[in-house]
């Protein structure tokens, strides 16, 4: 075969060709790397609400999902969630029209839109006064809304669902109801690459917390705080074998978080594990998906300043606070309550002088208090040494971690925002509180079953309403305090006024509206 050499003018051809061609390599290059490693970018917000409610910590990175793929999730399964989607789990979305509930943010990373929890989605409560009225927002309250057991327990459902497909993810993204309208070159990416890393990552997921099989439900405005960290975080062993009872079911409600800096040095958390504010505030954005990899340090200290002086909610209703019986409730919650957890002062503002008030933010031996032991056990001295390791490297490596021997004695600002009660949620109202667990005969005690789920206040015993009124009670949980880790014991006897008269214990309460 004879070959004849490029003339001149081919040889310039080809070299046009060859440089062409490395010039759009070199694009599609530097393109891959912009959108793997420098593509990431979250949504600013100028006003610290709506920071709060919608600004990303840094969850997303990690454990977000794609947001069509988020979106696209109650579609395909929507007869499991029903028409509501996941408002069935207690997310609270503002208006009919919002894309995400409160309390979910984005991110974008590698060149994807990420959505993912921040610190709202568990320190946001509504209420209700009357059964037509809007719900109003209560921010920096507990979530009594949220059902993270059930939004768990519906992401592993879908890690092994069999509809759960590329095909009919991508169909559903696509489908009017999601409105994704992926071209051809989005299609190969959601079916060869995000499908792929969503359902791996929903997987492992359901291996990591298996245990949550065994666990009682934790229902709504409630979580198992330690449970889920130690195995995601610390892979540590969760099987029979190496956790017992008492530390599997410890699961309890969510705190608020207005006024912090008066609780900075008062031991936080129920158990009062910790007694600083920062390392409390990392620790729950831990728990909300952050890693010590991708944590926005800046967009959590915005928050901090913003609840470091935030203010407790007033009782809604001033009508109905009974002010006749206000004064001698003051005198008894002076006697009886006020070493433990402060009061108002003279000037009308809550005081937390804990040299006035030297119990105030201190730990209460177990056996004094007499609470429910699950909480204070799922919490381990392992686990509390593994904590203290995170964030190593850094100036807000964790260093104040421990484990105690009790409960913590928490101020009450705001504490008719803050039904149930007890750090188990298993009291339903104030005026319960005053009353024994052991029910006698003819006389009054804290209920054994009820419901909660539900924002309706009861404005005279103080706490949302646990009679099932305003709701099918299908959509409420049955409370029972039988149950590991939800008994209603402790808290009484002489020294915390339940053996007061009726009357007296009336009038703690009114006076507790004012707090």
């Amino acid at each position: 075969m004879n070959y004849d050499p490029p003339t001149p003018a081919e040889r310039v051809v080809a070299r046009k060709r060859w440089i062409r061609c490395l010039v759009f390599l070199l694009v599609i290059l530097a393109a891959a790397y912009y959108l793997i490693f420098v593509n990431q970018y979250v949504v600013a917000y100028k006003d610290n609400v709506d920071h709060f409610k919608y600004g990303s910590i840094g969850s997303e990175p990690a454990n977000g999902f794609p947001i069509l793929v988020f979106k696209a999730l109650p579609v395909m399964f929507r007869d499991e969630l029903g028409p509501t989607g996941y408002r069935r789990f207690g997310m609270l979305y503002e208006t009919e029209q919002s894309e995400l509930p409160v309390g979910m943010s984005r991110r974008i990373v590698t060149g994807v839109e990420r959505v993912w929890l921040n610190c709202a989605i568990c320190h946001v409560g509504t209420y209700r006064i009357s059964l037509n009225d809007r719900p109003t927002y209560l921010y920096g309250a507990p979530a009594n809304n949220l059902r993270l057991f059930d939004l768990l327990k519906f992401f592993l459902m879908v890690s092994r669902d069999p509809r759960f497909t590329a095909d009919n993810l991508i169909d559903t993204i696509n489908s009017p109801a999601v409105g994704g309208h992926l071209n051809v070159i989005d299609r190969l990416i959601y079916r060869y690459i995000v499908f792929p890393r969503v359902q791996t990552a929903l997987q492992h997921l359901a291996q990591q917390v298996s245990f949550i099989s065994r666990q009682a439900d934790w229902g709504p405005g409630r979580v198992d705080t330690f449970n889920p960290y130690k195995a995601i975080q610390f892979n540590f062993p969760m099987d029979a074998a190496h956790i017992t009872d008492a530390e599997l079911n410890g699961s309890s409600d969510f705190p608020s978080i207005w006024q912090q800096r008066p609780r900075d040095g008062m031991h936080l958390h129920w158990d009062g594990n910790n007694t600083s504010v920062d390392e409390r505030n990392l620790s729950a954005a831990l728990g909300a998906g952050v890693t010590p990899v991708t944590v926005d340090i800046a967009a959590i200290h915005r928050i901090r300043r913003w609840i470091w002086t935030l203010a407790a909610p007033a009782f809604p209703l001033p009508s109905a606070i009974d002010q006749s019986k206000v004064e001698r409730g003051r005198q008894l919650f002076a006697n009886y309550c006020a070493g433990c957890h402060g009061m108002k002062n003279a000037s009308g503002q809550y005081d937390y002088d804990t040299n006035r008030y030297p119990r105030l933010g201190q730990i209460e031996a177990l056996d004094a208090i007499g609470t429910d032991r699950d909480r204070w056990a799922s919490y381990t001295q392992n686990f509390s040494a593994a904590q203290n390791t995170l964030y190593a490297g850094y100036p807000w490596r964790f260093t104040h971690f421990s484990k105690t021997g009790g409960y913590a004695n928490q101020p009450l600002d705001g504490i008719w925002a803050r039904s149930p009660y007890l750090h188990n949620g298993s009291v339903p109202t104030l005026r319960d509180l005053l009353e024994p667990s052991a029910c006698n005969a003819g006389s009054a005690c804290r209920p054994a079953k009820w419901y909660r789920g539900g924002d309706i206040l009861d404005t005279a015993k103080v706490g949302y309403r646990s009679d099932g009124y305003g709701y099918d009670v299908k959509d409420l949980f049955l409370y029972d305090t039988s149950v590991a880790g939800n008994s209603n014991r402790g808290h009484e006897g002489k020294a915390y006024g339940t053996e007061l008269p009726s009357a007296d214990k009336d009038a703690i309460v009114e006076y507790m509206k004012t707090l």
